[in-house]
């Protein structure tokens, strides 16, 4: 069994799809994260009616609703 670390672990340099607590989805190239699962995306996007392009983002951890493998 793997530990969720491991699995973020497992999908850096992948395209990951997060969802926030204002229930907008960010998607990006999981680049870093740490033990408060604070994440790093390069090439991010905010998912909606539009595209927003956001570039490098840090996404707070306690922000995460879930964090997904990307399309």
């Amino acid at each position: 069994m793997e530990r969720p670390l491991d699995v973020l672990g497992n999908s850096q340099n992948k395209k990951i799809i997060i969802k926030i607590k204002g229930g907008e989805e960010i998607t990006g190239s999981l680049k870093a994260f740490d033990s408060h699962i604070n994440i790093a995306l390069e090439d991010a996007e905010i998912q909606g009616e539009k595209k927003l392009k956001l570039g490098t983002v840090l996404v707070r951890g306690d922000n995460i609703v879930y964090i997904s493998p990307g399309k």
